[in-house]
């Protein structure tokens, strides 16, 4: 929560050029509270447990949050009941004359098809083109990453020469950003993918900036100024086990995969999980709902429009 101090204290200029939380009394008094209205677009087959991950993530701030649930309607999921749909989801029909704070996509296993050929595109394209003007910042993580740069600017992925899996060690490159607030020089997350934004797309791209990104798994962390576009390439919303699910599961198929990197202690997939990010994941989701959500967003909902908010930039860094 924020600090409330006299605007003139030199404290407050000091701390505000730290991206420390700091609020003038005159803005505190006017401010009205309500619950965050966050839209969890989810793209991932196991449903339930991506949604209880992504949940535990915004649960842990002081801020409330109301979580709404969203599966592509024009896709059918086969790894949930239809009852757990009907009841907790809704479709893009259902909710695309509302308006959220905030939204999270999750990733998708669908990484090696080429955009235009997952079944849900048109469906997800949509859901990109209402998060301009119905949305205050979204949060893309991996494959919904990949999905959003191809959409908003243009800029393919491209194919690994073999899955990337496991923890890889990671550099702050902006340190000011408020997203990365609190972070760590060095940190550590979960990667799970098959394919990759090269940094040289990226960087032709003056919309966006490079936040955080490792020598191993390369780029991990990008957003717009205004902080409206956000991009994980990781997965700092896993849990302890995802990884070594994901690689039992691909033995059982038969794939041969490489044992995830760095993930097991020396490297034994009959050893203990080095469980090493959780913190650093629980302060990006926080960061995201405090600078980006919580001080940013109108009250009223319907004020919401584009070019408004992309006219206010939070904290480049």
């Amino acid at each position: 929560m924020p600090l409330i101090i006299p605007q003139a204290l030199p404290a407050y200029q000091a701390l505000e050029e730290e991206n420390v939380f700091v609020m003038h009394g005159a803005r505190a008094q006017a401010q009205d509270i309500r619950p965050l209205r966050i839209l969890l677009v989810n793209l991932m087959p196991t449903k339930i447990a991506t949604e209880t991950q992504i949940a535990r993530m915004l649960a842990n701030s002081p801020l409330q949050v109301e979580l709404s649930l969203l599966h592509m309607g024009t896709h059918e999921s086969t790894h949930v009941s239809g009852a757990h749909l009907e009841a907790f989801y809704k479709t893009f029909a259902q909710i695309q004359d509302e308006c959220f704070d905030g939204m999270i996509v999750t990733g998708a296993p669908v990484e090696l098809m080429p955009f235009e050929e997952v079944d849900y595109w048109p469906e997800l394209c949509a859901v990109f083109a209402y998060s301009n003007t119905h949305v205050y910042s979204t949060l893309h993580i991996c494959w919904g990453a990949q999905a959003a740069l191809y959409y908003h600017y243009g800029i393919p992925k491209r194919r690994l020469p073999k899955k990337l899996s496991g923890i890889f060690a990671h550099t702050v490159t902006r340190p000011k950003n408020p997203l990365v607030r609190g972070f760590d020089e060095e940190f550590y997350a979960p990667h799970s993918r098959n394919t990759e934004v090269c940094r040289e797309a990226v960087a032709t791209c003056g919309a966006l900036r490079v936040l955080a990104e490792s020598e191993e798994a390369g780029l991990h962390l990008l957003a717009t100024d205004s902080g409206r576009r956000i991009f994980v390439f990781g997965h700092m919303e896993y849990d302890r086990d995802t990884l070594r699910l994901e690689y039992e599961r691909d033995l059982a198929k038969g794939i041969h995969p490489d044992i995830p990197k760095h993930y097991f202690q020396h490297d034994d997939p009959t050893a203990p999980v080095r469980f090493c990010w959780r913190s650093h994941a629980n302060l990006l989701f926080s960061n995201w709902l405090n600078y980006y959500v919580y001080q940013s967003t109108p009250y009223d909902l319907a004020d919401l429009g584009g070019s408004a908010l992309d006219a206010l930039p939070l904290g480049a860094g």
